[in-house]
């Protein structure tokens, strides 16, 4: 391996997250961002398998206050039906099958700060645990593993039936406005918000809001200070608590940030004085105080059996409170007298900004959705468990907080192992720039990277010859620079392999541009707009096939549209289905979220956000074959090695290699020899694949899978050999001595091991190759991301505070 190209001046701004909620199944955990997107994260135990499951790009215009889960609607998805309160007023639906946001509440002009929901709890068919009352973005009853920590045998309770209680009708939404009012609505199975009542308008602002777990109740805070308790059937203030006598604030300076309340019948409030207090919901008396945040704690969330909570605030902190059981003196008769606090146990400071929001969500396995033998072969030759950094805690079934907020990423913590193991960083490289690059263009061979922004494309021109910067970095010229609308956002991007064409996608329509070079005298670039065909929707994804003639575009409404660049004309609309059959019928599945090609422009996989595969062909204008979900698990990779254009590889989020035979429609060779014995040290390869490259070489077997942390070297020529180490160079910096470590590869090539993996240092936007024994990297020091995002480091105010 030869040289290693490198850049670190790319834009990259990832945005904040505003608000974190787990689905109903308790598996997926929905992060709603400043910028308008939304991002579905499924939940994995311990360090690996996390993975972005989609990303809806919503209106960058309106900010997300609170998400919310609810059961029910007319598509029955297991994880339910997701919706945000918006700071201008409205409330939306996001649509996860079709990927997109509507309005399901219009604005009146009033603020909504928060919202909660209460629902069926109980499937009554299957008797199974459907959900509990949910609200500031966390499930409180979710089924916790029976594994339990022996000085807590006497404290969790974690069963099905543990604060069962009779079925509701329908869901109800309580929502806090800016106004001070609280309204009250129903969601119908066709999702419209159906208003019930209001309950009397308070002093200030109401900024939090939750059901008491039977949904008798509903508890507001708001800015003058006061916890409000109210009869949800007769609206009828109970009580009013004045938070700052148990703080460190003081009555009406006081914002009460959010409420929590557990099935003990404790209520929950944390406010701007970073106070944390423990109420007795039935008297509205306080139980305990703690005064811990050096800022306004933002967020609560309670573990499933509702004897730990955590809080999160403006100083970066996360906080673990637990309720404990004491013995205390009382008299000659009754000497003994055992009484519940909820005491401080251990704080983590993960975060270097603002932690605003918290939830918890638990993992399960997806073996289920694998097939007997597969999964009966798989216990036979995995042989040992997986002894992972957080073993302990990496059980299908163990709980998990999850934290985000300014700094723009999300950490995990084991809800009973929280005191045992550092947090995870679920996303490394939190909203990765969109970077391709392309070799031997059509000006003079040069190359030239596409970098996609959230309003505008950059086309760099690189010099990958000797010219160096310092630090051995090489440098890049801008050839152009093309924008979208501020109200728009840009989706997807792609650039043809001769550098003549690019396009885009933002969420009103694509977009396709020519590059032009002008000799004349001082050599000048120029970009114009080309024509497409009207009507043409936007496109969640799009590439151009491989000699660059053709444009394809996966569109919103669940086509594939194939589109001639020199004509403008279309040449062909696919129907993704999984019967073959069914091609000319209206289209029923899932949007597809990746595209990419055979270098002969026989083959087209489109990849679908839950994880099928479509493959077409593009010689006869038909689908060839539908293959569904791999072992349960989401695509994260593929592509087409340029040796064999009828082999198809692709990674999974489960940490998984498939190398098919695409024209025999099946797994190919090595896939059956050696896809369920993969060596753990690539099971357990740090962080989510977020890329892979074939080196332009006919006879090279190989690729390289990457992540933002690290890289792996397969060749499908080699033998698979297991080992029983940890994962090999783990301790080994890629980014630190990397010349050095692909020197020693290379003189050691027939001695090295298949599957060899390399840590990174700095996070990794793009990996890819430019000859069979160079790379070419973009990365991006993560202390220079954080210098420049828009929020500042901890402690940034909110309002009232």
């Amino acid at each position: 391996m030869g040289e290693i190209y490198k850049i670190n001046s790319i834009d990259w701004r990832p945005s904040p997250v505003v608000a974190l909620a787990t689905s109903v199944d308790g598996l997926r955990v929905a992060a709603a961002r400043q910028d308008g997107s939304l991002e579905l994260w499924l939940v994995s135990p311990g360090s690996i398998g996390w993975h972005c499951q989609l990303t809806i790009h919503g209106d960058p215009t309106t900010r997300v206050s609170s998400l919310l889960w609810c059961p029910g609607g007319s598509n029955g998805m297991p994880c339910g039906r997701l919706f945000s309160s918006n700071i201008d007023g409205s409330v939306s639906k996001w649509d996860l099958f079709h990927l997109k946001q509507t309005t399901v509440l219009d604005s009146d002009g009033v603020s909504i700060w928060q919202m909660a929901v209460t629902f069926p709890k109980v499937d009554l068919v299957n008797n199974v645990p459907n959900g509990d009352v949910m609200g500031n973005g966390y499930a409180s009853k979710i089924q916790e593993s029976d594994e339990q920590e022996s000085s807590d045998s006497d404290e969790d309770n974690d069963s099905p039936d543990a604060g069962k209680q009779s079925v509701l009708e329908s869901p109800r939404v309580a929502i806090g406005y800016d106004d001070g009012s609280v309204r009250i609505y129903a969601i119908s199975d066709e999702d419209e918000f159906l208003y019930v009542k209001s309950l009397p308008r308070v002093k200030g602002r109401v900024l939090s809001v939750t059901w008491s777990t039977d949904a008798n109740y509903i508890y507001s805070g708001s800015s003058d200070g006061l916890i409000r308790c109210w009869d949800a059937t007769s609206s009828r203030e109970i009580y009013r608590i004045t938070a700052g006598l148990g703080g460190l604030g003081g009555g009406h300076e006081l914002c009460i940030w959010s409420l929590l309340s557990l099935r003990s019948g404790t209520l929950v409030s944390a406010d701007s004085s970073g106070s944390v207090q423990f109420w007795d919901s039935k008297h509205g008396t306080l139980l305990q105080a703690h005064s811990l945040h050096k800022g306004d704690v933002n967020a609560l969330a309670a573990s499933p059996s509702h004897d730990r909570v955590f809080s999160a605030g403006s100083d970066g902190q996360v906080i673990l409170y637990k309720l404990s059981s004491q013995s205390a003196s009382s008299d000659s008769v009754n000497p003994l007298v055992m009484t519940k606090k909820w005491i401080y146990v251990h704080y983590v400071r993960s975060h270097t900004h603002d932690v605003k929001a918290l939830t918890v969500a638990v993992p399960i396995s997806q073996e289920a959705d694998s097939l007997p033998e597969e999964r009966n072969k798989r216990r036979r030759l995995e042989g040992k468990p997986v002894d992972l950094n957080y073993h302990k805690w990496s059980q299908f079934g163990v709980p998990m907080l999850i934290s985000a907020g300014d700094d723009t990423k999300l950490f995990a913590y084991p809800v009973k192992e929280f005191t045992k193991f550092s947090p995870h960083d679920i996303c490394p490289a939190p909203q990765r720039t969109p970077v391709q690059l392309v070799l031997n263009t059509a000006f003079n061979q040069s190359s030239m990277l596409l970098v996609q922004s959230r309003q505008w494309l950059d086309v760099h021109l690189l010099h990958l010859g000797n010219v160096r910067t310092a630090g051995c970095f090489t440098k890049t010229e801008i050839l152009a620079r093309v924008k979208t609308k501020e109200s728009r956002k840009i989706a997807c991007s792609t650039i043809a392999n001769s550098g003549e064409h690019f396009a885009y996608s933002d969420n009103a329509r694509p977009s396709l541009f020519e590059l032009k070079r002008s000799e004349v005298g001082k050599i000048t670039w120029s970009v114009s707009r080309k024509k497409l065909p009207s009507r043409l929707p936007f496109a969640h994804s799009m590439i151009f096939t491989h000699e660059s003639s053709w444009l394809i575009l996966a569109g919103h409404d669940r086509r594939i549209y194939v589109v001639d660049v020199s004509t403008s004309e279309l040449v062909h609309a696919f129907t993704p289905c999984r019967e073959l059959d069914d091609e000319k019928l209206p289209p029923k599945e899932p949007p597809i979220t990746r595209l990419f090609t055979s270098s002969d422009r026989q083959w087209l996989a489109a990849v679908n956000c839950f994880g099928d595969i479509y493959v077409f062909n593009l010689e006869t204008l038909r689908q060839h074959w539908f293959i569904s979900r791999l072992d349960g698990a989401s695509v994260t990779a593929g592509g087409f090695p340029p040796q064999n254009n009828n082999v198809m590889i692709v990674t999974t989020s489960s940490n998984q290699v498939y190398a098919f035979d695409v024209e025999a429609k099946q797994l190919g060779e090595w896939s059956m020899r050696n896809t369920y014995v993969l060596p753990r040290r690539f099971q357990e390869f740090p962080g989510e694949v977020i890329g892979l490259s074939f080196p332009p070489s006919s006879t090279s077997s190989s690729v390289v899978i990457y992540s933002s942390r690290a890289m792996c070297l397969i060749d499908f020529g080699l033998p698979v050999e297991q080992d029983e180490s940890d994962m090999l160079n783990a301790q080994e910096s890629l980014t630190r001595n990397l010349q050095q470590n692909f020197t020693n590869v290379k003189k050691r090539t027939k001695y090295r091991r298949n599957f060899d993996v390399f840590s990174l240092d700095n996070p990794v936007l793009f990996l890819a190759h430019v000859s069979k024994n160079s790379f070419f990297m973009v990365e991006k020091p993560w202390l220079e991301v954080v210098k420049r995002l828009e929020a500042p480091p901890v402690h940034k105010h909110i309002f009232g505070t």
